[in-house]
């Protein structure tokens, strides 16, 4: 799982340092990179593996292929996506068109979401963070925990 948050300087050639944590948990699924694009959400960017990608676009193509609504998911997520690998000291190259949706300059914030993380500009995520917490503490009766077996989630 992605988990927690790691903030790196992004350098002059547009690369940054993924954190080794990330790394190795892409490694592990077979990968050396990770998918990244706009979020819909947040001045922000979606990076996920290549499998996860996958999975969005089947769900994509599920829809009609003849109405508008499979075009515009596929177009804001599919066409925006770029396969970020990672060189030999670990690092990304992220593209203009996306530092600038995320409106990252030099500071870099990788956010761990479980199955998938975000790239934020750090001060910008600080200010999210404060709002989604007093949000999660207001709708926390939300999160119910299952029971898969006896003895499970107590």
């Amino acid at each position: 799982m992605f988990l927690s948050s790691y903030e790196n300087k992004l350098d002059k050639k547009g690369r940054v340092s993924v954190p080794a944590t990330f790394r190795s948990h892409l490694s592990s699924m077979g990968y050396n990179g990770f998918i990244s694009y706009p979020s819909f959400n947040h001045a922000a960017l979606e990076a996920c593996s290549q499998d996860r990608i996958e999975k969005l676009s089947d769900t994509i193509d599920t829809l009609n292929p003849f109405e508008e609504k499979r075009d515009y998911f596929a177009t804001s997520v599919l066409s925006e996506s770029e396969n970020l690998q990672f060189d030999t000291e670990g690092r990304v190259s992220i593209p203009e068109k996306l530092l600038n949706h995320a409106k990252i300059k030099s500071g870099v914030l990788f956010v761990g979401l479980g199955k998938t993380f975000q790239i934020w500009e750090p001060k910008n995520f600080n200010r999210f963070k404060s709002i989604a917490r007093k949000k999660a503490f207001q709708n926390r009766s939300n999160l119910k925990w299952e029971n898969k077996q006896k003895g499970e989630g107590s």
